[in-house]
This record gives structure tokens, sequence and C-alpha cells, in this order.
């Protein structure tokens, strides 16, 4: 579904710092594992077409997206960010979730019917009356996921996504991109979790130095 060939990149700012990822094919469930600043989250930025490649290609089912523009992106791949308040803009919860869906044309009931339903899934029926803004993190994570998820993305790029989750919140938050990963969507895990990206049974490489190390972490 998605390919990374001969790819490298640089940051304008930063001349210290390259990545470099030869081909790299991630399938099914993969997780990056590696340390601060070793390139974990830039990988996958270029993989969401947030940023674009100094030199090669991020293929998504062959084509080069750095052609495409970020919402076509958008309906194929969702990415949550490792800050979940950067990427919730409604006053309310359940428009935060409902809001996309009837901007595609489906009736607000319906929409919002769905929202509430991922609410319930994620145990955030509790602050559907709430302001978005006093949530906690923990609250603004899950939303945040709830919020990509609705779209049905066929590959996830999840950055950090157990930041600020106790542990039977990671047991829901498993639970569910399990089943997504069941009805087809492909996952990309950046994390320092190890615990958790082994219940997902992910595929785990390691990032140094903005190199993505061919064996096995």
């Amino acid at each position: 579904m998605m390919r990374f060939e001969n790819v490298k990149f640089k940051y304008p700012t930063n001349s210290d710092f390259e990545l470099i990822i030869d081909n790299f094919e991630p399938k099914g469930c993969t997780a990056i594992l590696g340390e601060n600043a070793s390139g974990k989250t830039t990988l996958g930025k270029l993989a969401a077409g947030i940023l674009r490649p100094s030199s090669g290609a991020v293929y998504y089912h062959g084509e080069d997206i750095a052609g495409w523009k970020l919402g076509k992106i958008g309906r194929h791949v969702g990415y949550l960010f490792q800050e979940p308040s950067r990427q919730i803009f409604a006053p309310k919860p359940l428009e935060e979730i409902a809001l996309p869906l009837e901007l595609r044309g489906m009736p607000k009931e319906e929409a919002r019917e769905l929202a509430l339903a991922l609410l319930q899934e994620f145990e955030l029926e509790n602050i559907v009356n709430s302001t978005t803004f006093t949530l906690s993190r923990g609250e603004k994570q899950r939303l945040a996921i709830a919020a990509a998820m609705v779209m049905k993305p066929r590959f996830f790029v999840l950055d950090e996504p157990t930041t600020g989750l106790d542990k039977p919140r990671r047991q829901i938050l498993a639970k569910t991109l399990k089943k997504m990963q069941a009805d087809g969507m492909e996952i990309l895990i950046i994390s320092h979790d190890r615990d958790f990206v082994e219940i997902m049974g992910a595929d785990i490489r390691r990032m140094e130095g903005g190199r993505l190390l061919d064996e096995k972490a």
C-alpha cells in the first residue's frame, strides 16, 4: 500500500540531521522505535504527506504522493499528531468527530449518531457537553484518535498514540486498532511504548540518527 523509495529529507534549519530511507514498505501493523530526535516523527510526517522528501519518493498504491494535495492524502491516510491539541479545532467533542462527516455530505443526525458511538467506544461519552480546550491530555488524545478514525483511512500513522493513556485505555485503543486492521487498514505506529506495539503484534523496526535499521528491533 505504501512504499518509501530512496527517500532523503533535510530540515532547512538543521544541517546536522538527514533522514535516509533506501527502501521501506510498511505492511499490516508496523512500529518504529527509537530515541528522541532519531527521525521517527519525520518518517511519520513523510508517510502522511505533511513533509515532502528532499529526494526520492513516497508511493501510495504506486502513486507518488508528492503530487497530491493534502485533501486527497487525507482521504486515504490518517495522521495522529504527537500533541493532540494541534489537530482539535471544534469547540465541542461531538462536533470534532461529526463535522468532517457532514462536510462530506452525511446528514447531520446520522453523523452525530456515528460520532456519539465512537465517543462511547473510547469511553468519552461523559465529555459530550464539555468544551474541547478544557479536556485533559488523555481525553484530547482519545478524541483526536476517534476523529481521525471516523474517516476510516486505509493507512493510519499514529505518533506516540499511548501518551496520556492509562493501561485500560491502552487496551481499548489496541482493540479498536486491531478491529480496523482486520477491516483492511494498515497502521504505522511511532512510539516509545514497546509494550503497546507488542500487544498490537507489530513488525518492530528501529531508527537511529535518521537511518531506518535493516534489522528488527
